[in-house]
């Protein structure tokens, strides 16, 4: 299927499935997939979590350095790019994303849900607090507004499939396009 936005970039907080459905998305539509945390470890040889821990400015770098690959990447095919789930806290990385034509899609989970799926797989430095879980719904709901803000469509995720999250980011897209989805 063919979208005629050339460069489509998913948004959102931690675990809201940005990769899987990335990926699913950009294989139904024939498009490139650029996932930034797997871009940031080839150019670090480290992990986002690993990177974070050591400096969480150098982390933000690293970030912005891997976007930048990203968007340098010929896309005469299109392009999916899912973003890490703290993109929106790095000034740099903000303001590239909304200056280079991207189509932004904010996938928007609940606190809830995203706590779950992130406490089943360890937390990351940033929620090793005293209340990890407090932490995680301040944090989680001030970057959820943000991206909200930003997106150009949100697709609420909870209690769905990424079959069922991509079918509809190509319904909105094709509405927003005024072109009949298929």
């Amino acid at each position: 299927m063919e979208i005629k936005t050339n460069k489509l970039c998913l948004i959102g907080v931690k675990h809201s499935g940005k990769s899987t459905v990335g990926l699913s998305l950009a294989s139904l539509c024939g498009k490139r997939f650029v996932d930034l945390d797997q871009v940031l470890a080839l150019q670090t040889g480290r992990s986002a979590r690993e990177l974070y821990k050591l400096s969480p400015l150098l982390f933000q770098e690293a970030e912005g350095a891997a976007l930048d690959y990203a968007l340098s990447l010929p896309c005469c095919l299109g392009l999916v790019i899912a973003t890490g789930g703290g993109i929106i806290d790095n000034p740099y990385a903000s303001v590239k994303l909304r200056c280079d034509g991207l189509f932004l899609i904010c996938l928007d989970i609940c606190a809830r849900s995203a706590w779950l799926r992130i406490s089943e797989g360890g937390l990351p430095p940033f929620l090793q607090t005293e209340n990890p879980q407090e932490t995680h719904r301040v944090m989680h709901e001030r970057r959820a507004a943000l991206y909200r803000d930003a997106a150009d469509i949100v697709v609420d995720v909870d209690n769905k499939s990424p079959n069922a999250i991509t079918d509809e980011i190509i319904m909105l897209i094709a509405d927003r396009a005024g072109t009949p989805a298929p």
